[in-house]
């Protein structure tokens, strides 16, 4: 590895430790308690060296929101092998109900912060793309004969909030103290796989 490459993987490297501080922060003391003096602490350099990279801390809550979508697109990548459009849709609610559990930190930017999005413009690309996947999914579904009555992007906006409820509601432990209180008759893994079964049998009946 020559000199320039070492260079550049150093860069790389330190961008790369400052999210992963970031990260870690943000989720252990919150967002406004976090400063960018704490993440040069935590990974032993100066402030200085942080702005070198990241203008202030929306940019970098905003580098992490990209990291998370790009993160959940790769996850993605296995609706590719599906041939038919509604099993498709339901491997999408299973990988995006997996990856809200697995990587709540990541989910929890992307999806529950407004901060990140400060540094959007007028195209919110990761978002929009995210959001064309599934549009293309309940399209295909609509032309194997579902949901066919519903606006295809009003449909898909409708499938995104529930997943996105029943996700939050399991992360933030609501879901856990619904069960605890024998709202629902089922253990709390069990219930959280239940309504999202029970959301696919009621999409699947519309025809």
């Amino acid at each position: 590895m020559g000199i320039k490459e070492r260079k550049l993987k150093h860069k790389e490297d330190l961008k790369q430790s400052i999210l992963d501080a970031a990260k870690k922060l943000f989720i252990k003391e919150g967002y406004q308690a976090t400063s960018i003096r704490k993440i040069a602490a935590e990974i032993e350099f100066s402030p200085t060296t942080i702005y070198l990279y990241y203008k202030d801390k929306a940019a970098i809550s905003h580098a992490l929101h990209q990291e998370g979508f790009k993160l959940l697109a790769s996850q993605f990548s296995i609706l590719a092998h599906i041939d038919h459009p509604f099993e498709r849709l339901k491997a999408m609610g299973r990988v995006y109900m997996q990856f809200a559990l697995e990587n709540n930190d990541f989910y929890e930017l992307m999806f529950n912060r407004e901060e990140p999005l400060d540094c959007v413009d007028e195209h919110w690309e990761e978002g929009e793309q995210a959001f064309r996947i599934l549009l293309m999914v309940v399209q295909g579904c609509q032309q194997a004969g579902y949901f066919t009555q519903f606006n295809a992007e009003s449909f898909a906006m409708f499938i995104w909030s529930t997943m996105h409820g029943l996700c939050t509601l399991k992360i933030k432990g609501h879901l856990d103290q619904v069960v605890k209180r024998k709202m629902v008759m089922q253990d709390i893994d069990d219930a959280f796989t239940h309504t999202f079964e029970t959301f696919i049998a009621t999409l699947e009946k519309l025809k």
